[in-house]
């Protein structure tokens, strides 16, 4: 597919279109996770704010914009059907700088992981193994429905919640918070399940497989839900077999408004799916935390 650039003919790409490229919204999943990691360890940060101020740029604005710069060179085609105002298939990143961009913050993103000791540096060639495998052939694991959001949850959610904890600790993390990390990761499968209703089209013609393609969108939408929803239900009750029942109801209480949120977003799936990016997904962050303090002090004996 050709694309037809919508800018003048240039040699270096403009920087706003490079800050566009790397999505700073997109950040702040995976910051806040790397937070709530830092949270549930258990652990003072007191003279390791410059780790937990490294692991959070790391987590955002190096890795995840890497991630989203990996994605979109390899989308180019895609975005140019779903997107085309976007920088690489306009023109406003001119040549293979969308490709040279994503590894120089692959590079950044290495050296910056070196710097967390050997768990920090662990989940950083993990993250970026993920980012690549996401989007790169011939792996390109976002074409199927399960894998491509499943990859994406764990790394927006449960590695950086990992890590934080990893390296706070100085160690492996707790049963429980690995437990939670994992259970959130789960549930972040149906919140990027909401991010494919934009490309729905686009998707179709390239032949990806995401959850709105294969089942529609009004049905996709319920199994994102479910998919939000379940794990969820499984934290509230394991925080009160692990004597934690304030807790267990806030996560309650901000799961019920999630519901009731959902409830409005399957009116129509497709239209409202951003709108639930913006709340529904806040309150699901918001249960993490409250998961966080819940867990900072199980088996601190």
């Amino acid at each position: 597919m050709t694309m037809v650039s919508t800018y003048p003919a240039r040699r270096y790409p403009s920087p706003m279109a490079v800050l566009r490229l790397i999505k700073p919204v997109t950040w702040f999943p995976p910051m806040l996770a790397y937070g709530i990691g830092c949270v549930s360890a258990g652990v003072s940060p007191s003279g390791q704010w410059g780790m937990v101020i490294l692991g959070v740029l790391l987590a955002g604005p190096v890795v995840c914009g890497m991630s989203q710069a990996a994605n979109d060179w390899c989308d180019r085609h895609v975005d140019a059907i779903n997107e085309p105002h976007r920088g690489i298939p306009s023109g406003a990143i001119p040549g293979r700088w969308g490709l040279g961009i994503a590894w120089a913050m692959t590079v950044l993103a290495l050296i910056l992981g070196w710097q967390l000791g050997p768990w920090g540096f662990g989940a950083t060639i993990a993250g970026v193994l993920a980012a690549w495998a996401y989007s790169a052939e011939p792996v390109r694991l976002k074409r199927s429905w399960l894998w491509g959001p499943g990859v994406c949850g764990l790394c927006y959610e449960g590695l950086p919640w990992f890590t934080g904890a990893a390296v706070l600790s100085a160690g492996a993390p707790s049963v429980y918070v690995i437990v939670a990390a994992l259970l959130y990761s789960v549930g972040a499968h149906g919140i990027m399940t909401l991010n494919d209703f934009k490309a729905l089209e686009g998707d179709r013609q390239m032949g990806l497989n995401s959850l709105p393609v294969v089942a529609g969108p009004d049905r996709a939408a319920k199994i994102a839900c479910a998919v939000m929803a379940l794990p969820q239900i499984v934290m509230i009750v394991l925080l009160l077999t692990w004597d934690r029942p304030l807790h267990s109801a806030g996560v309650a209480v901000v799961l019920g408004l999630q519901l009731l949120a959902m409830r409005r977003l399957l009116r129509d799936p497709k239209g409202l799916a951003p709108w639930y990016n913006g709340t529904g997904v806040l309150l699901y962050v918001a249960g993490m935390l409250i998961t966080a303090f819940a867990i900072r002090t199980l088996g601190a004996v």
